[in-house]
């Protein structure tokens, strides 16, 4: 694996934002905006409960981590869906790039443009409504990093599925962080949903890391097993997920299906 070719991915992606106001107003917008609506119902819920509980870091503080998740998947499927929209893939896999620095490439523009979007969210939270993850010290990165690999792994599903089934695809990519919260514990304890519920939030590892956040708001401690449990089964979703891009991309490879990629294409 080539580090300077994984490296011309990252580049592309930079030049495209460097570019384009339109490419990174979304980065910080939207982020922005979540924080300053849940951050002013959070203040207004503290005026009407009961005294002693704070919900800023119950409430502010799950919308910031889920919105971070949501970043990283879609760094990688914007990343992605560049290559999309400017019909840029038989150029790209006529090159010498192997899948696997493809991906690799993805990840890191993803990287890069989650983690500004994650300053600019601290940033807000911390001088609006005075949430700051650095007084939980070094325990936020376990949070952190599992929503990271969790994020990837979706990211990668993704553009696996608009590979597939071509660019008018991209609509089923945008709801699977929807799809996926409801399970995930976000905003209340996962006690709380149907057993059935209870059973595939078990196997999704952000439910790990919010009930660990409800955890130490409520003044307990996380549980390191269900971090860890969670970080393991974010490392399986990263690998299933990348041999089925792999997968998709010989398919498409056998199938000629690069060849004739178009906006029309979905089947």
């Amino acid at each position: 694996m080539s580090f300077s070719r994984i490296f011309a991915i990252v580049i592309r992606q930079f030049y495209l934002l460097r570019g384009s106001l339109s490419r990174v107003f979304p980065i910080f917008a939207w982020v922005v905006v979540d924080m300053i609506l849940w951050g002013f119902l959070t203040r207004y819920l503290n005026t009407v409960a009961s005294p002693g509980f704070n919900f800023v870091p119950a409430l502010l503080g799950a919308v910031l981590l889920w919105d971070f998740f949501i970043r990283i998947m879609q760094g990688i499927t914007m990343a992605f869906l560049e290559d999309v929209w400017s019909r840029n893939f038989l150029n790209i896999f006529a090159s010498p790039l192997l899948i696997s620095e493809y991906v690799s490439g993805l990840v890191l523009s993803s990287i890069a443009t989650s983690l500004l979007s994650l300053t600019a969210m601290c940033g807000v939270a911390m001088v609006f409504f005075k949430l700051s993850f650095l007084s939980y010290g070094l325990t936020v990165f376990p949070f952190l990093a599992v929503l990271f690999l969790f994020g990837i792994s979706i990211g990668i599903f993704g553009s696996a599925l608009v590979l597939r089934f071509g660019p008018a695809s991209e609509w089923f990519i945008w709801p699977l962080p929807a799809l996926i919260s409801p399970f995930a514990g976000v905003m209340y304890p996962i006690a709380t949903l149907p057993l059935w519920m209870q059973r595939i939030s078990g196997l999704l590892p952000p439910s790990y890391v919010f009930e660990g956040l409800r955890a130490i708001v409520s003044g307990g401690h996380a549980s390191g097993m269900g971090l860890l449990l969670g970080g393991v089964l974010a490392i399986g979703y990263i690998l299933l997920a990348y041999a089925f891009f792999t997968k998709v991309y010989r398919h498409a490879l056998r199938t000629g299906l690069i060849a004739r990629y178009s906006a029309e294409n979905l089947g």
